[in-house]
């Protein structure tokens, strides 16, 4: 049986009342039928603007690791290239696109499709970005610990540094949210989001030390016997 919310804040140890995975659900759903028919002509305008710059497809598909390590189809709009090196591997992410889909990128545009897998259930409003699976076991027991929560479309790692976090502090402020998420964090993260989108990216050390101090202490604990019931 896949792990759902409720069955993480039960591992977590954590106060039941933030195992509302049922109103969490129906609040997201809301939302995201909200923005998705709201977003319509954006996304309509993001296809015309990755077709004049990418040609066809105008979608990049991949497998990911969702909750309970399950896997899942992610679409987004193609944002880069498929141009490689001389040898065959890619070139790097910057090489691959241009100046349009660059901008489509930095405002998250190309994310927007991912809102019917919010829809569908793959995915949440709020939670650790989705990440190819190989990614996922590369990070053992933590790896399994972040999908304890379905994938969000935006997290905490994303308001708090996102491209310029290395992907072990990406995991400390992953695992500090799966630890402390409730419906008043999901709303101020999708503030900060918004905040975001408009003034840029930037690496908050404050909570970025929590989130690394979170994560020592639970691995501290989990090498003592009489922790046994700990996650890390």
């Amino acid at each position: 049986m896949k792990p759902n919310r409720e069955q993480a804040v039960t591992v977590l140890g954590l106060p039941p009342a933030l195992g509302s995975y049922r109103l969490r659900r129906v609040l997201e759903c809301l939302f995201a039928g909200l923005v998705f028919v709201l977003c319509l002509p954006l996304m309509a305008v993001t296809g015309v603007v990755v077709r004049a710059s990418l040609g066809r497809p105008l979608f990049f598909t991949q497998a990911r690791a969702g909750v309970g390590m399950r896997v899942f189809t992610v679409a987004k709009f193609r944002t880069m290239t498929d141009a490689r090196f001389p040898d065959g591997t890619l070139l790097p992410d910057e090489l691959r696109q241009t100046a349009a889909t660059r901008l489509l990128r930095r405002l998250r545009f190309d994310e927007l499709p991912q809102l019917l897998s919010v829809l569908t259930g793959d995915m949440s409003m709020v939670g650790p970005r989705p990440l190819p699976v190989a990614t996922i076991a590369a990070f053992g027991e933590l790896g399994r610990m972040r999908c304890l929560v379905a994938p969000g479309m935006t997290g905490w790692a994303q308001v708090n540094g996102n491209t310029r976090l290395s992907d072990e502090e990406k995991i400390a402020l992953d695992l500090w949210y799966v630890a402390h998420a409730n419906l008043r964090l999901d709303a101020w993260i999708l503030l900060l989001t918004l905040k975001t989108l408009v003034t840029g990216e930037r690496v908050h050390a404050g909570r970025l030390k929590m989130a690394e101090e979170f994560l020592a202490r639970r691995a501290a604990a989990g090498a003592e016997p009489a922790a046994a019931g700990s996650i890390f």
